[in-house]
This record gives C-alpha cells, sequence and structure tokens, in this order.
C-alpha cells in the first residue's frame, strides 16, 4: 500500500477516535447537567456509556443507578439485566460492587472494630452494624465461628436511627471504650456500656454506609464489593466464600 494512503488512513482513525470521545463527553456533561437542573439536590457523580448500546450510566448522591438516552431526556431506573450463555447476570450490580470496592478502599478501613481470624486469613468481610438491631447480634454471636474459619470481621458504626439518638450514643460509647471488643461483646449480648464520648469515626461509618448502599444491618460487604444483606448463618456466609 502507498505509504501516502497509509498516513490518510492513520491520520483519519485518529480523528475519528477523537471525535467519538469528545462525543461520548459532551454527552456526560450534557446528561449531568439536565439530571440536575431537573432534579434540585440531586448531585451527578458519573457518567459513562453502559454495556447497553445508546445508554448511558448515571451515579448520584442518592446512591441510585440512573440508565438515560445520550440527550438526557429518558431515563430508566432499576437494575440493567444481561443474558449470557450461562444465565442472566446483573450489570448493575456488577457497577455497584465495583465502585463500592473502590469506596471502601478510599475510607481504608478508619476506626473499624476488628474480630482477626484466628490462624490464617482466608477472608475478610466489612459488616455496617446496629447494636440494637437482633440479627445483627445474632450474627454477632457467631462471630468466633467465623473467626475460626480463617475470616476477619471489620464492625463500620451503621446505627439505623442516626445521629444523635441513643443507639447511635450508644455505639460511639463502645467505639471509645478502653477495649473496645469487651464492649462490643457486652452492648451485643443486652448489657449496658459505660457512655463515654471522644474524637470517633461513627458517624464518618455511618455516612459511608450510605453512600455504599446500606439500607439495613447487618450489611456485608465482600472482598470484591458485592453486598450481603442481612444475616447469614456463618457456616453458610464460609461456603458462599469457597472456604469451605
Amino acid at each position: 500500500m502507498n505509504l501516502n494512503i497509509v498516513a490518510v488512513v492513520a491520520g483519519l482513525v485518529m480523528l475519528l477516535t477523537w471525535v467519538s470521545g469528545a462525543s461520548a463527553a459532551d454527552a456526560e456533561d450534557r446528561i449531568a447537567k439536565r439530571l440536575m437542573d431537573a432534579v434540585p439536590g440531586l448531585k451527578v457523580t458519573s457518567v459513562r456509556e453502559s454495556e447497553a448500546a445508546g445508554l448511558y450510566e448515571v451515579q448520584s448522591n442518592n446512591g441510585d443507578t440512573i440508565y438515560t438516552t445520550a440527550d438526557g431526556v429518558y431515563l430508566l431506573t432499576g437494575d440493567l439485566l444481561k443474558i449470557t450463555d450461562s444465565g442472566i447476570a446483573n450489570v448493575s450490580e456488577a457497577s455497584r460492587a465495583g465502585q463500592r470496592k473502590e469506596q471502601m478502599a478510599a475510607f481504608a478501613g478508619k476506626g473499624v472494630i476488628t474480630y482477626p481470624a484466628k490462624g490464617e486469613q482466608k477472608a475478610v468481610i466489612d459488616v455496617f452494624t446496629d447494636i440494637d438491631c437482633p440479627y445483627c447480634r445474632k450474627m454477632h454471636d457467631e462471630v468466633p465461628q467465623l473467626n475460626d474459619y480463617g475470616i476477619t470481621v471489620n464492625y463500620y458504626g451503621f446505627p439505623r436511627s442516626g445521629p444523635g439518638t441513643p443507639s447511635f450514643t450508644k455505639y460511639v460509647s463502645v467505639w471509645c471504650a478502653e477495649d473496645q471488643q469487651e464492649a462490643m461483646d457486652a452492648a451485643k449480648g443486652g448489657k449496658s456500656v459505660p457512655q463515654k464520648s471522644c474524637d470517633n469515626p461513627v458517624e464518618e461509618q455511618y455516612r459511608l454506609g450510605g453512600q455504599v448502599g446500606v439500607t439495613g444491618t447487618p450489611a456485608i460487604l465482600l472482598e470484591d464489593g458485592n453486598m450481603v444483606r442481612g444475616y447469614v448463618p456463618a457456616r453458610n456466609l464460609a461456603e458462599g466464600l469457597g472456604i469451605l
């Protein structure tokens, strides 16, 4: 092939790539602006092309996933599903898992109350918990069993009643205790713990829970960013993690 023709073709490819990238960026900016103008208080955190041709995936400060056309006029809410050779895959949940993983990594485990694995650590779970939640207490009873399986449990505070409530104050008292594990064990067992106050990350953890989509407790985040909602027996959880 003539070298001049090769140069022209290469130039056209580069131009088309640039135009495509610029068009996508324009569409993303247009979608973000249109949504934030239409919904007071909404903050769009990311816009990107979805796997489904013609649809853009939008993430916002309320934690919901929205799908929109390139012009930002037509919207879809709910999960995007995909038919694969092995069944139906939840595209939206896979995307959320990736984002959760990034958010948890950015938080870097600040102020977690940790129950480490016994012996070799085979898995780590991050659990958003409420001391007064019955199923959180049921799960806490099985933390020693999880530790025996080689699973480290990191507790993040998520008192469902929110800041300024007795349940929230109780979690702060546990966090501020000299022996956090002892205080947590007592509180989860329905015993009172001395009320204490100190600089603590409980409210930050509570906000983090909202950002990663926690709506109830216990909420168990796996290392790949997937979330298990609600109580799961220790053995079942270990089996799900591929440990047993």
